[in-house]
């Protein structure tokens, strides 16, 4: 029963977490610039982790009986989003800033931490995706079950940040043509906006 538990929290955590979103991307990014990606790594890791617990744990219940928290939460990410996308589209559009190689100006450790905690925690749809669907999942195992489907789901968040993150040095080479940035910061800044519109949908 409880390794039944541990592979369905593997399972549903690991089609979650794969899918594209706006924490996904900015961790893709960072990784190919190679700026503080273990740091990035450890706060994809560590906020899914808390909020995976906090699900099973109960919080996904009290999220859903408080419509007006969750609506500023969407207003608080929907701008975010969209500020993020107007700077990707910027950086589509100047191909000077493509290279991470060529820019001279040193990478800021706070903001970067900074950013990845926002694409983190002001998404919504993470809240939606670890707090309430999986924690009310993970809520209905019996006995001990919740506790390995807890694990499982944040086993499977470890893989895979970490997997995107360290595997992103293999697409360098095709990187490193300023034309490949310019299409990556494209479809960021389309998924930045299409997330931001989503949440009012």
């Amino acid at each position: 029963m409880e390794f039944t538990a541990f592979f369905k929290g593997i399972g549903l955590g690991g089609g979650l977490i794969v899918a594209i979103g706006s924490q996904n991307a900015y961790l893709l990014r960072q990784a190919l610039k190679r700026e503080f990606v273990l740091t990035c790594i450890a706060i994809c890791i560590i906020c899914d982790v808390v909020l995976i617990a906090a699900g099973v744990a109960g919080m996904g219940k009290l999220i859903t009986e408080a419509p007006v928290l969750l609506f500023w939460i969407k207003i608080a990410g929907a701008g975010f989003l969209f500020w993020y996308g107007l700077r990707a589209a910027g950086s589509a559009l100047n191909p000077s800033a493509m290279v991470a190689e060529q820019n001279n100006v040193a990478p800021d450790r706070g903001a970067v931490i900074s950013a990845m905690l926002a694409f983190s925690l002001l998404n919504p749809h993470v809240y939606l995706d670890t707090v309430v669907l999986l924690g009310s999942i993970g809520g209905q195992q019996e006995g001990n079950g919740r506790v390995y489907f807890a694990a499982g789901a944040m086993l499977a968040s470890a893989i895979w940040f970490s997997s995107l993150g360290l595997g992103a040095r293999y697409l360098t080479p095709i990187f490193s043509r300023p034309g490949a940035w310019r299409m990556l910061d494209g479809i960021i800044a389309v998924v930045m906006w299409l997330l931001a519109i989503s949440l009012f949908l």
